[in-house]
């Protein structure tokens, strides 16, 4: 979680940074992407170690990281995207207003609809982006709603498991009294049939 939180404070600047020192923001960013990434890859293998009440728990947790990280990925690729395409259009237009037109200049014939065809496949773009980004929350949503879900048909998995461990005693104490019971009746009876002879006995 600390590192999410310092990702996402360097991804703030980003936007602030020049165009000398933007390249290195970017760079740390990603190394710090691939890091976590490594660590991910231990956690999951320390997770499928766990005990089975604690290893669902765990995994729930990798993967909420994951997503998290996965995002900022996808942020950061988006801003490099944004970067280069608006570094590419200064440059043409730098190119644009640093050349001299003759009268019969062929190349002053500006393609207009490749300009247009270019710019709505770069919305295209970003709009799929976009898309990208918001199925990656929703994503990231459902799962924290799946864990809260986990949590409560944990509590009630352990909550069946008591009262049926209640009942598996009381149970046992049930047949317990019925086994002693038994051996009172056959006893009473035993007894019941010697004093009936015995009386027979004293009586003829």
């Amino acid at each position: 979680d600390r590192q999410v939180h310092e990702i996402q404070s360097h991804m703030g600047r980003l936007e602030t940074s020049d165009k000398q020192s933007v390249h290195l923001v970017e760079n740390e960013i990603q190394a710090r992407i691939d890091s976590i990434f490594s660590n991910l890859e231990r956690l999951e293998i320390l997770s499928s170690k766990e005990p089975p009440n604690k290893r669902q728990n765990a995994k729930l947790r990798v993967d909420q990281l994951k997503y998290d990280v996965q995002h900022l990925q996808t942020a950061l690729r988006n801003f490099q995207h944004r970067r280069y395409i608006r570094e590419q259009q200064e440059r043409q237009r730098e190119e644009l207003l640093a050349r001299t037109f003759t009268t019969n200049d062929s190349d002053t014939t500006i393609p207009i609809d490749e300009t247009l065809q270019f710019n709505e496949s770069l919305q295209s773009a970003h709009r799929g982006m976009d898309d990208l980004i918001g199925s990656g929350t929703n994503i990231l949503q459902g799962l924290r709603d799946q864990r809260v879900t986990l949590k409560g048909t944990h509590k009630k998995i352990l909550d069946v498991a008591n009262m049926l461990g209640l009942s598996n005693t009381v149970m046992r104490l049930i047949e317990k009294r019925a086994f002693q019971d038994k051996y009172f009746m056959i006893g009473g009876m035993i007894l019941t049939c010697v004093i009936m002879f015995l009386v027979v006995q004293y009586l003829t």
